[in-house]
């Protein structure tokens, strides 16, 4: 599948400490696994000028506290809180984040959907993106929520189905299916061409 360069961005979801390292509150083995496809990826990207953008998860640590419903630290634990190390992204990735180097974004966001109350769909909006190659993890909760809030706004999501974290390999398989059946598109790595 090809994607041109100046209308595509690869959205990495969430590779960061908590989710993929050993030490995590909230590690996977196969979110461990993802870094190296993730990252081979993102070098692809930044070789064909492709924008690259990373998501954060971030928890302030009073964020749940009024909840009525929606408390992740409920549901999950206490992780990826404000300032700790699980919040920052992985060492492995090569982010260019003002450096002068790429127009790489972070975006940080506070749900499992990257464009809910953040500035993304602007970014995307005003830089003439219409095309997201989308990888990271968890692949069916901040993936599956991220790629079909895209879809909503009129982007095209293109999940790689090999560059995913996932608890159960069950859970990636549902998302994977789900992205292609209900708003998207998924394909694998070797699939993914940035020559336009």
């Amino acid at each position: 599948m090809e994607f041109d360069p100046e209308t595509t961005a690869l959205v990495v979801v969430d590779v960061q400490n908590g989710f993929c390292k050993p030490d995590g509150s909230l590690h996977s083995p196969a979110s461990e696994d993802c870094i190296e496809p993730v990252s081979t990826l993102v070098d692809r990207a930044h070789d064909a000028g492709v924008r690259v953008v990373f998501t954060r998860d971030v928890h302030p640590p009073e964020q749940f506290e009024d909840a009525h419903y929606y408390d992740e630290f409920d549901r999950w634990g206490e992780h990826v809180v404000e300032g700790s190390w699980e919040a920052e992204l992985v060492e492995e990735l090569d982010v260019r984040e003002g450096d002068g180097q790429g127009d790489d974004h972070v975006v940080e966001k506070h749900t499992y959907d990257a464009f809910h109350r953040t500035e993304l769909e602007g970014w995307l909006n005003a830089r003439g993106i219409r095309d997201l190659v989308i990888c990271g993890t968890l692949a069916n909760v901040c993936v599956l929520h991220t790629a079909g809030s895209a879809g909503l706004r009129d982007f095209k999501p293109v999940v790689v189905e090999d560059a995913l974290g996932y608890i159960e390999e069950g859970h990636r398989d549902y998302a994977v299916e789900h992205s292609g059946w209900l708003f998207g598109e998924t394909v694998s790595m070797d699939e993914v061409d940035f020559s336009g």
